[in-house]
């Protein structure tokens, strides 16, 4: 099977705008980070054009898992893995976050110190808010490890914890508030399997301060059985909390009161367009707020297959991109468009919110009006989002497509490949 890791994703959170000092004030230059296995290549982003050039890679040991930048943004650090998903190579034990170098004129990376090793394999990492520390998320055994990053950005020492850290089942992210006072780990669970139960999800929440993480409390609706949140994201100005929940296919707002994250649901919304028609195993993906607080961004995932003329073909369901309104009295978020793709996984927007990449993680075959053999391959696509204008139509860039690890590129042309991404039914491309 085709590694959901091995093609190109996006490093979530890692669009930077380097500075360019001039007298007449010039364009900001956008620079995107995208990886394949451990590949982590520079493109540069033709946001009016939406279009990617690419530049150089810097190759890390391991699968490259998630990235984060630094407060700056002239530093990028990476999780890796040789135990990722699909992606084992030896020695297994091999996992790190790597410190890179944001060039600030030409947006280039370049090793900075010394790699840290984890202990196992990370799934996701975030600094806090003024970067003075790195927290990282291991789903398996799940738990939560906090690090030093140095003056310099390099990469310090582990904080010891003054306790035992409680972090459920299948950490998936973390992240701190925006007051930098609490750190949210957001633990998945895991679906109910016909020889175990389902294993319940839940965020727990920590006190956080300097490094430190005290008094976890669990927030769990139903003992966090049918709850299993994946990941979430802050209203860049309102109390307002927005945390996908895969396994449910749900959106739910939670507030913040008092300094605390009030555990009642405020809020539910679907993820997907048609709830009441699913076909296959369906997934809530990542989450992002847009920088000016007024929509909602969220991710659904579906890949199963099935078996036609031979061939393993997608079953059907929903990949796309659902965008909602957020009601800025309430913060109650509404769908108000669905995009597709195919299995994106994370998606990310610009600091002034001009671009909404999105990344198509998984290649697979689609039953449309003409089948063809279709061998597998990694696009990213690029939509522009305007104050009042959530998402215009993507543009597939060619110059994402990448040969990876032997299992060389799909060929097929582009409007085939959109045929057969539009045609989830076997219909034709609208």
């Amino acid at each position: 099977m085709v590694s959901r890791r091995t093609f190109l994703s996006l490093a979530a959170a890692t669009i930077t705008a380097p500075r360019v000092v001039s007298a007449q004030q010039p364009a900001q230059k956008v620079a995107l980070y995208a990886n394949v296995g451990p590949d982590l290549i520079h493109y540069d982003v033709d946001v009016a054009g939406a279009e990617l050039t690419k530049h150089e890679t810097v190759t890390l040991t391991g699968g490259i898992q998630y990235a984060w930048p630094h407060k700056s943004r002239r530093y990028l650090y990476v999780a890796s893995s040789n135990a990722a998903p699909n992606y084992v190579r030896e020695p297994q034990t091999d996992h790190f976050v790597t410190a890179l170098a944001i060039d600030p004129k030409t947006g280039a990376l370049s090793k900075h110190g010394e790699p840290i090793k984890l202990p196992q394999r990370p799934i996701h990492l975030s600094t806090d808010i003024p970067s003075d520390n790195i927290l990282v998320a291991f789903p398996n055994p799940s738990t939560v490890r906090v690090y030093r990053i140095n003056k310099d950005a390099t990469l310090g020492d582990e904080v010891k914890q003054p306790g035992a850290i409680e972090a459920g089942i299948y950490a998936h992210q973390v992240r701190t508030t925006p007051d930098n006072k609490l750190a949210i780990l957001v633990t998945r669970g895991n679906e109910a399997a016909p020889s175990k139960p389902e294993d319940p999800g839940a965020l727990k929440v920590f006190d956080y301060k300097d490094g430190l993480l005290t008094n976890e409390v669990s927030i769990a609706p139903n003992g966090g059985k049918e709850f299993g949140p994946r990941h979430l994201d802050f209203h860049p100005t309102k109390p307002w909390v927005y945390v996908s929940i895969e396994t449910q296919n749900k959106m739910y707002t939670y507030r913040m009161e008092n300094g605390r994250i009030n555990p009642e649901i405020a809020f539910r919304a679907e993820t997907l367009a048609e709830p009441d028609n699913i076909r296959a195993r369906q997934a809530a993906g990542t989450v992002h707020v847009h920088p000016n607080g007024r929509f909602l961004y969220g991710a659904n995932r579906a890949e199963q297959t099935v078996e036609f003329q031979g061939k393993k073909v997608f079953k059907g369901g929903e990949n796309s991109i659902v965008v909602y309104a957020i009601d800025q009295s309430t913060g109650e978020p509404k769908p108000i468009q669905h995009t597709r793709s195919i299995r994106g996984r994370s998606t990310s927007t610009r600091a002034r919110g001009c671009s909404s990449p999105s990344t198509t993680c998984r290649s697979m075959c689609v039953r449309a009006i003409r089948l063809r053999p279709c061998r597998p391959a990694c696009r990213s696509s690029v939509s522009g989002t305007t104050a009042s204008s959530p998402l215009s139509a993507p543009t597939t860039s060619m110059s994402a497509t990448r040969r990876c690890s032997g299992w060389g590129w799909c060929r097929c042309r582009r409007r085939a490949w959109q045929s057969a991404t539009w045609g989830g039914r076997g219909e034709a491309p609208r």
